[in-house]
């Protein structure tokens, strides 16, 4: 609860505390490394459009939200781009600032625009007065301080417990020598005689550095970016907070340790004032977009046109689909099991694929196989309602735990202060062999499965056919069914890569998908399960057999479970295996003319090497989302770059599920779509950094060398292959096949997820029979001839 400061009006306050609570929410959030997920960078812009949101961050972090007029200009000039979609997107703009003709507009694309330029903090001033590097400064300072506090277990030594992040760091600063080494004589006093609660601070400060309530907003924004992935990782720490209906200040006190940073740098360097003054006279303009802001935004508004032309020009409508499939296969909607689910499909006309969320509907926290820890196994929107477990016996928990702690002991007892210089005398030569085989990859084996995963406490009978007819609903799958129906998860196999939960299941938290297919497996093989819903309408066959399995992206390999299956429901896996095998050939021969330097015999070996930056494009390309029959797609080369949702809505009744697909896959495939988007036109503020260089700090991030700001978003690797961008930045285009007038009111119940298609930062459009037949326009429109322009 924020207090009032006793020489500021209660308005004043109150305006100020607004600001940094505002200023807080426009940072969005990045999870750690342990299950990273994908998130929108753009969250707090949400209700902005492309060109006002990219204005705020040019004033506040020195980047734009477009690609340079140059890419674009390269786009037009190589045909990927024609005079049509600049035509198109210019005359769907509804700024007064677009250009008046398309001449004119093409005029701009031939004028670069200079860089962006943020405007600067007193840090930066201050270098640039007295030639001392102030930013860098603080960089190393925070950055270590940061390090220690927010640790999940990777250092040695903790912080101590029970101090809030405020507190921790003005104890740790009263002592920190390094500013004062630098040269900012007398800040350890300046700390220890600052407020002593963050909001009093922060009060304090913007009086002191005059920042008045209209400049606070953008000038609190700008103090955040500066600390970048930090802020993000405290985001975070909010965001789960708020998960579980309760709050955090860690961000806040962030804020308020940054500002005690400008506070004593104004006071060293008074000679900055006027500057300042002008600084904050600018802060306190309105955001607004310039007319090369607007011109920007067609560009982009263009190419994303020219993709959905091509798009449309795929999907020819609904293919003849045969009597009942010998097998069908759900996959996760992930871009990279569309490669998969066309190889697969193509094998044998008998074969059928279903796409859905890859979590499978059931909304589970795992507790694995040897530690008491609880992993969400499903979408970071929602909050598990149920837990399951991977412990097996009380004998083989024990010995998993002692053989864990004596890992971690042995791993300690390697890095400790003391014994590390032993040990590295006594025992490097002894890892030589290791190093050569892990070099060679020779020192991987197949580790033994884990335990059959089940619900702790179990499901009665009636929750049993209620989450299985919920889910069967959802997948639009309640008739037709295959003798044999395998659910695959997905997930990745990567050696040396701080961030493999990136490449893992989005859906499931960044885990992978096994422990959600193996208990949607066992649920709809139950007969408890298939009794209960012949009650609810839904007529699973006596011969059908649901099959889990895990479908390793970075190998396209996959593994099946038999968990308790009978003798005489395999029959049908040996040649379900077989298939799986002949498809992940043809998957692994088509991924490898993207990978540099790879060929269909290499591309799983990358898995197991160390030294490899890029193993697979995890879902680099993604460009459009398609909630559809398979009818719609199948057949159709889509590059590996849709996400395919299988829905049916004449199945749909009161379209729950239309519902569930707008604001639950929707909105995770856009977060997806927008930091891959991010990561490739703003990658110095919203990109992880160069791999090589990576160092992996507290469990939480990763550092771009030995110190400063934590770097969150995608490394530039996983978006750019050496020598150009891998990922089309493009924001997502959703096809769905479903009357406008209910995709219109599931919109309307949900003003946040239709601020995303509003504002731009997705596209809709609605199918029919398999093709597109309109495009929504902002407030709820749609427009039919636009559409017939995109599919032509």
């Amino acid at each position: 609860m924020f207090m009032i400061h006793p020489q500021i009006a209660p308005a004043r306050v109150s305006g100020l505390l607004k600001a940094a609570e505002t200023a807080a929410r426009a940072i969005p959030p990045a999870f750690p490394l342990t299950a990273t997920v994908a998130v929108n960078p753009f969250m707090g812009q949400a209700g902005e459009d492309l060109a006002t949101a990219s204005a705020r961050m040019a004033r506040v972090a020195g980047i734009r939200l477009t690609s340079t007029r140059s890419f674009y200009a390269g786009k037009l000039d190589a045909g990927q781009m024609s005079e049509q979609d600049l035509a198109g997107a210019l005359d769907s703009s509804t700024s007064p600032l677009k250009p008046k003709n398309a001449a004119a507009l093409k005029a701009e694309l031939a004028r670069e625009r200079a860089p962006a330029t943020a405007l600067p903090t007193v840090a930066g001033l201050a270098a640039a007065a007295d030639g001392n590097d102030w930013p860098s400064v603080i960089a190393r300072s925070f950055g270590l301080w940061a390090a220690g506090h927010f640790d999940r277990g990777q250092a040695l030594w903790s912080p101590a417990p029970g101090h809030s992040t405020f507190a921790a760091w003005r104890e740790w600063a009263v002592h920190d020598l390094t500013p004062e080494i630098a040269g900012l004589t007398g800040f350890c006093s300046h700390v220890a005689a600052a407020p002593d609660t963050p909001d009093r601070a922060i009060l304090r400060a913007a009086e002191r550095l005059g920042l008045s309530d209209e400049a606070a907003e953008t000038a609190f924004h700008r103090l955040l970016i500066d600390l970048g992935g930090w802020a993000q990782h405290a985001r975070w720490l909010l965001w789960e907070a708020e998960l579980q209906g309760a709050s955090d200040q860690t961000i806040t006190d962030l804020l308020a340790i940054r500002l005690i940073w400008e506070e004593a740098l104004f006071q060293h360097v008074p000679a900055v004032g006027a500057q300042w003054t002008n600084v904050v006279a600018a802060h306190a303009e309105p955001v607004a977009p310039s007319a090369d802001d607007v011109a920007d935004q067609i560009f982009q508004d263009a190419l994303e046109r020219a993709h959905q032309r091509r798009l449309g020009l795929r999907l020819q409508g609904p293919a003849a689909q045969p009597g009942r499939p010998s097998l069908q296969a759900a996959f996760c909607i992930d871009v990279r099991s569309e490669v998969f689910r066309r190889a697969l499909e193509g094998l044998d006309p008998g074969i059928s694929t279903i796409g859905f969320a890859g979590f499978f509907g059931l909304p589970v926290a795992h507790r694995p196989h040897g530690t008491d820890i609880c992993q969400a196994h499903l979408p970071v929107l929602l909050t598990p309602a149920l837990t399951s477990t991977g412990h097996a016996s009380a004998q083989a928990e024990a010995e998993s735990r002692i053989k864990a702690r004596s890992l971690r002991a042995w791993g300690r007892f390697r890095q400790a202060a003391v014994s590390s210089f032993a040990f590295v005398e006594a025992a490097g030569p002894a890892y030589a062999v290791k190093l050569v085989k892990d070099s060679l990859g020779l020192g991987h084996g197949t580790s033994a499965p884990e335990p059959a995963p089940r619900i702790e406490g179990g499901l009665t009978a009636e929750a049993k056919a209620a989450t299985a007819a919920a889910v069967l609903n959802a997948m639009s799958l309640t008739t037709g069914h295959a003798p044999l129906v395998l659910l695959l998860g997905h997930g990745a196999h990567v050696t040396n890569n701080p961030h493999e939960s990136a490449y893992h299941c989005g859906a499931c938290g960044g885990h992978t998908g096994e422990v959600s297919a193996r208990l949607l497996a066992q649920l709809l093989n139950d007969p408890e399960t298939r009794a209960g819903l012949r009650d609810k309408g839904i007529a699973l066959p006596d011969d059908t057999v649901f099959v889990a399995g895990l479908h390793d992206t970075t190998t396209d390999t996959v593994t099946l479970y038999e968990d308790g299956l009978a003798t005489g429901q395999r029959a049908g896996l040996p040649r379900a295996r077989n298939l799986l095998s002949q498809a992940g050939v043809l998957a692994r021969a088509e991924r490898a003319l993207r990978l540099p330097g790879a060929s269909a015999r290499t591309v799983a070996a990358r898995a197991w090497n160390w030294a490899e930056v890029r193993p697979e494009w995890g879902l680099a390309g993604c460009a459009a989302f398609i909630a559809a029959p398979r009818e719609a797609t199948a057949g159709a080369d889509l590059g590996g770059r849709a996400f395919l949702h299988s829905y049916d809505w004449s199945a749909d009744k009161g379209f729950g599920t239309l519902e569930l697909i707008l604001t639950a896959p929707v909105v995770v495939a856009s977060w997806i779509s927008l930091q891959y988007y991010a990561s490739s036109v703003a990658p110095e503020v919203f990109g992880g950094g160069n791999k090589l260089i990576h160092n992996v700090v507290g469990g939480v991030g990763v550092l771009q060398g030995n110190g400063g700001m934590l770097r969150a978003g995608l490394p530039w690797q996983a978006v750019h292959d050496g020598e150009g961008l891998v990922h089309e930045p493009l924001r997502l285009s959703v096809l769905i096949e479903a009357p406008q007038e209910a995709i219109t009111a599931v919109l309307m119940r949900h003003p946040q997820v239709q601020a995303l298609f509003d504002n731009g930062w997705l596209h809709l459009f609605a199918l029919e029979n398999g093709r597109i037949s309109a495009r929504y326009r902002t407030g709820a429109a749609w427009d039919q001839a636009a559409a017939l322009r995109t599919a032509a």
